[in-house]
């Protein structure tokens, strides 16, 4: 007799601070908790949601009763899981997503707490994990991929073209500005049930001057123009 078929699972690609906590929270009123990664048993993070070695060991203990799968991992991850996947991801402007990446810092970091945004994106390695971070999420390779979302790259006009390639084979975007559009989303294509809307790591908005907007813009100009790129998909979409 033929094995069971395989089931239909789902590969959320978290894109950091664009409210894909608060979508894993409320995956919980749809899926058991055993159905979702991470997940009991799983461990902590960062380990559960940044190290792809993990998510495989994971995987491979986890692999039966699994049915999606998010964390901030590159979107080639899913490619080292022996399975079809639906893919999902959520998508946010890079300015803005910049700016509520580095207030959660300063609001969960009490050594940084009293300093300037700006000295925080200064930082060698908080720049590291900004810059250009959602052409990286969508371009990197199996082959190239050393640290999963940590992995140091090089931007040029192919990875960007590539990063563009690779977003238009998503099933499922959303954008952070119309979550709940994405949350409707999923319920009409998959008969999903969210439950209740919630907020999970809101950070408080701070000013910040015309200047550091520009100056974030231009630092992640490849990043702008996938937005762009993915903004205006979303809507023929």
């Amino acid at each position: 007799m033929d094995s069971d078929p395989e089931p239909r699972r789902f590969f959320f690609v978290h894109v950091q601070k664009t409210a894909g906590t608060a979508l894993w929270r409320r995956l919980k009123e749809q899926f058991t908790p055993a159905e979702v990664y991470p997940g009991p048993g799983d461990g902590e993070p960062p380990d559960t949601v940044l190290s792809v070695e993990h998510l495989r060991a994971r995987w491979k203990a986890r692999r039966a009763e699994l049915r999606i799968v998010t964390g901030h991992f590159p979107l080639c991850t899913v490619e080292l899981l022996d399975a079809p996947f639906v893919t999902l991801t959520l998508l946010r402007d890079p300015v803005e997503r910049t700016l509520s990446q580095l207030r959660h810092h300063r609001e969960t970091t009490p050594a940084d707490a009293e300093r300037p945004l700006e000295a925080i994106y200064e930082d060698p390695v908080r720049f590291e994990l900004v810059h250009n971070h959602l052409v990286k999420m969508f371009s990197l390779t199996v082959d190239e991929m050393t640290d999963g979302a940590l992995t140091r790259v090089t931007f040029t006009p192919e990875r960007l073209a590539r990063a563009k390639e690779r977003l238009d084979v998503v099933d499922v975007i959303g954008l952070q500005t119309r979550f709940d559009d994405f949350c409707a989303t999923l319920h009409e294509r998959f008969g999903w049930d969210l439950g209740k809307p919630i907020f999970m790591n809101r950070t408080q908005p701070v000013a910040v001057s015309d200047a550091f907007r520009s100056r974030i813009a231009a630092d992640n100009a490849d990043d702008l123009e996938l937005y762009e790129y993915a903004v205006t998909r979303y809507a023929l979409r």
